[in-house]
């Protein structure tokens, strides 16, 4: 063992008696984390994802900071380099933060001396960025009194709207806690403790009474709090919340004071930040209030407001949550951020209350939602994760707000830290995969080891190997899914009753299948050579949803084990999936295939293809039907997907009927991947209906645009009408100032002779007849609004 090793295993052991002493005096959660770096995941299904993301992610991303003028902004600020404030958004110094927080998760699992090089020639930067008396905000650094107007004209002006002050400075706490925790080394740290002192001095009772905008310092500073010990963080990060409503807005949770919310409701990345950040403090000071509200929003959540995927914030409108049972597909938002964020507050609330049913939600959230947001090559990212697609969604290697692929980045390496916890001599055994993970318990030392091809396979192998015999209890959770409850509460159910249960034994004896808050405790004097065997069935399950859910009426959904499944275009005859529909007694059977998406069980059936073929006239044509874990789609390039399969024909979305429109080529002054939205006789609810697709020409405004129909052969056509597109006060589009329809006449374009004056109309069709003509083309010409932009749902001619 090198001198290095040695000293880092000194200095670990001393950190967590610091730990240990600081939690003891003040208090800490009931149960405790098993770090990741005690955990080795040797499995085909997260170890891979992990290297993935060290060996593709973290070096991708960091080369997106340099290359987007990320870490160029902390050049300029500390004075390296000259120039202005290099990109969009006042909040992007913490993409790097994020990342080299991943990294330092990383090479505490995969030794990389270059990638630590790296990472402490970045740190020695941001010092060298930060100013004398601490704070740290690169915008305001280099551009002085010009900075962003995001940002305000002082410090903390604009805090408690967008400036992100606070922000920043709580990922660089996280992160310098990260890189303390990896290396030992306090030069990364003194940064933070330097900026956090600033925040202290500056805000609290007798001074500055500002929330913040975004929250994430709340728990940054009870992190803080647990490293160095000093109190005045942990004051601080409770202030923050204590200070919050009532009179502010609820897109960032500050129209109520934090103990007066029972509802989850506004941008749901900066809500759940802030209940993680409760449930943090709750635990370290011992306040019931706290725990009372996150409890009854955890409730309203999965109750009202949870996708199936375990995705969180509904709507784009604020990337927020939306009311009770508002779970439109596919405009549904379900930011990658969101489910991280969602990961880290139901694990909180495991770790205060001790039930499974968080874990429920956890897993859902970590094997769907969340994994969707990251290619398999770990080099494409979705910032939302819809659960409907007509082929205008793909994963992109970056975004001007790029706060996604950063969060990916580090949350990836810490996956590990969510398999097991312990509380004194209990330890739990919470997620399935194999390997391996160490426990101390007092006078012994105990190596719990999984062996099982779970999220493929039930079969669960534990060996429990104490150094020593000894008695303790070893606490399995049994998935909720596996009980016939897909989630806790009736949001969606399972529309069999699935007979088979769980079994487990020990040492070969089956051992009866009596819960405790979802886990089986096997509770004796243990010693090597004891086995736990689990077996959970995995049966192919049809979920529906609650019949408030008007977006999944008389729709079902599939899920295997943990996993939710889709259909995706490459998968049918037809490449459509928007017209399929499944019986509900139609069987389905499971085959793995390890060529296909790096391997994944795909579920297959017979189904039935929905057609129009008169405007109210339907008819179904049998067709088979594959599906695949929804996490895995968007991999073969753009095209139809679906999560939720409809049982009756009147639920799909019928292939259209043929019609002058439908069979016509369609082409735009403004192309974008959703030009069929025109033509694929899907009948809006109203000029802002986000269950269908539509085209827009945003961002553009006070121009002249056009579509264009190329008629299938020369076509006499008289009348039109056009369904316009506006997404209201809180949108970009408004209906158009003005149209007009125009005809190609060998090579000229002349306007048709209307014989009325064009209409423009919302929430209704804009009809126009005109004189009779026979073309091959028809452009429909719009004049955008001066401020404003504007959009079509549908476009038919007769």
């Amino acid at each position: 063992m090198t001198h290095t090793c040695l000293l880092r295993i000194c200095f670990f052991l001393l950190l967590c008696w610091n730990v240990f002493t600081v939690n003891a005096q003040h208090g800490d959660y009931p149960i405790h984390p098993v770090l990741f770096t005690s955990v080795k995941l040797a499995d085909n299904f997260w170890a891979p994802r992990i290297k993935t993301n060290h060996d593709v992610t973290i070096p991708f991303t960091l080369a997106k900071c340099r290359e987007t003028g990320r870490i160029k902004n902390f050049e300029i600020a500390a004075g390296l380099k000259s120039g202005s404030f290099c990109t969009e958004y006042t909040f992007d110094d913490t993409d790097l933060y994020k990342i080299i927080e991943g990294a330092c998760y990383s090479f505490q699992i995969f030794k990389d001396p270059a990638l630590e090089k790296q990472v402490d020639s970045l740190i020695d930067l941001i010092g060298k960025a930060q100013e004398p008396d601490g704070y740290i905000y690169t915008n305001r650094t280099i551009m002085g009194e010009h900075a962003h107007e995001w940002a305000g004209t002082k410090r903390w002006e604009k805090e408690e709207e967008l400036s992100h002050e606070l922000y920043n400075i709580g990922h660089l706490i996280e992160s310098a806690i990260a890189h303390y925790h990896a290396t030992g080394k306090k030069n990364f740290l003194n940064i933070a403790i330097k900026a956090a002192d600033r925040v202290c001095a500056d805000f609290g009772p007798d001074k500055l009474h500002i929330y913040p905008g975004h929250q994430i310092i709340e728990l940054a500073l009870a992190k803080l709090y647990q490293v160095t010990g000093d109190k005045k963080y942990l004051d601080t990060g409770k202030f923050f919340l204590d200070v919050r409503g009532p009179g502010g807005d609820e897109y960032n949770q500050a129209h109520l004071r934090v103990t007066d919310q029972h509802e989850a409701v506004g941008h749901a990345v900066r809500a759940t930040y802030m209940y993680a950040g409760m449930a943090d403090i709750a635990a370290l000071t011992h306040d019931p209030s706290y725990i009372k509200a996150i409890d009854d929003i955890w409730n309203d959540v999965v109750s009202h407001k949870l996708y199936i995927t375990g995705g969180i914030g509904s709507t784009g409108n604020g990337e927020a949550f939306g009311a009770a049972y508002e779970l439109p597909n596919m405009s549904a938002y379900n930011e990658t951020c969101a489910s991280i964020a969602n990961v880290y507050w139901n694990y909180r609330l495991f770790l205060m209350h001790g039930d499974a049913k968080y874990y429920d939600v956890l897993e859902r959230t970590l094997y769907n939602a969340f994994l969707s947001g990251v290619a398999l090559t770990g080099d494409k990212f979705f910032y939302p994760n819809p659960l409907e697609s007509h082929g205008q969604h793909e994963r992109s290697a970056w975004f001007s707000c790029a706060c996604c692929p950063g969060n990916v980045a580090r949350f990836v390496p810490s996956v590990g830290g969510y398999f097991y916890a312990q509380k004194e001599k209990s330890l739990y055994v919470n997620l399935f995969a194999a390997g391996s993970a160490q426990f101390e318990i007092p006078g012994n030392r105990v190596t719990l080891e999984q062996k099982t091809n779970y999220p493929w396979e039930g079969d669960i192998l534990i060996n429990v190997t104490p150094e020593k015999a000894g008695e303790f209890d070893v606490r399995v959770r049994i998935p909720g899914w596996a009980v016939n409850k897909p989630i806790p509460s009736d949001l969606y159910t399972f529309e069999d009753n699935f007979r088979e249960q769980p079994k487990v034994y020990l040492n070969d004896k089956p051992v009866d299948m009596t819960l405790q808050q979802g886990y089986i405790v096997l509770n004796r004097k243990w010693k090597k050579g004891d086995r736990i065997h689990i077996q959970l069935p995995l049966p192919i399950r049809r979920i529906q949803a609650n019949a408030k859910v008007a977006d999944d009426k008389d729709k079902l959904a599939i899920q295997r084990g943990p996993l939710v499944y889709c259909a995706e275009w490459p998968d049918q005859p037809d490449d459509r999936v928007l017209n399929l529909m499944l019986a509900p007694a139609a069987p389905l059977q499971g085959q793995f295939k390890t060529d296909l998406l790096k391997g994944i069980y795909t579920i297959a059936g017979e189904g039935q293809s929905v057609v129009r073929i008169s405007p109210a006239d339907l008819k179904t044509v049998n067709t088979p039907v594959t599906l695949i874990p929804y996490y895995a789609w968007a991999h073969r390039g753009a095209g139809e997907m679906t999560v939720w399969i409809p049982e009756k024909p009147g639920a799909a979305q019928p292939l259209p009927a043929p019609t002058i429109a439908s069979t016509s080529k369609i082409s735009a002054s403004h192309t974008t991947r959703t030009l069929m939205a025109m033509n694929d006789q899907l009948e809006p609810k109203n000029s802002n209906d986000h269950s269908i697709v539509f085209y827009h020409w945003w961002p553009l405004k006070d121009t002249v645009q056009w579509v264009q129909y190329d008629f299938a052969k020369p076509t006499a056509i008289t009348s039109s009408k056009v369904y316009w597109f506006d997404d209201g006060p809180f949108g970009g589009c408004r209906i158009p100032a003005g149209w007009r329809l125009l005809y190609k006449d060998g090579d000229s374009w002349k306007p048709v002779k209307n014989t009325a004056a064009y209409e423009v109309k919302k929430d209704a069709y804009s009809t126009i007849s005109f004189d009779r003509i026979t073309t091959s083309t028809l452009r429909l010409e719009v004049i955008l609004p001066k401020e404003h932009s504007a959009g079509i749902m549908e476009w038919s001619v007769d």
